[in-house]
């Protein structure tokens, strides 16, 4: 399992269409994949619940990632977050 905490770089922040982008790159990978701030654990994968992290540029969240491909999607989802 990894886990790494990653700013925000993307310039609006977890908005409805970064959101979307990053539910596509995590469901790309067979891997476990978990977004957590400090009120809220959710699934990557999941639109529904990405949104209701509402999370803006510049914040920090942590991602976790668990399975065979787990590496990959963390340096993926890390480079998108990262903007």
């Amino acid at each position: 399992m990894l886990k790494k905490t990653v700013t925000i770089g993307l310039a609006s922040g977890l908005e409805a269409r970064p959101v979307a982008m990053l539910v596509q790159i995590a469901s790309q990978y067979e891997s476990m994949i978990y977004v957590e701030t400090q009120n809220a654990r959710v699934n990557a994968k999941s639109i529904m619940g990405m949104m209701t992290l509402g999370m803006g540029a510049g914040e920090a969240i942590t991602v976790s990632a668990d399975g065979a491909d787990e590496s990959v999607a963390m340096g993926e989802i890390e480079k998108y977050l990262r903007g």
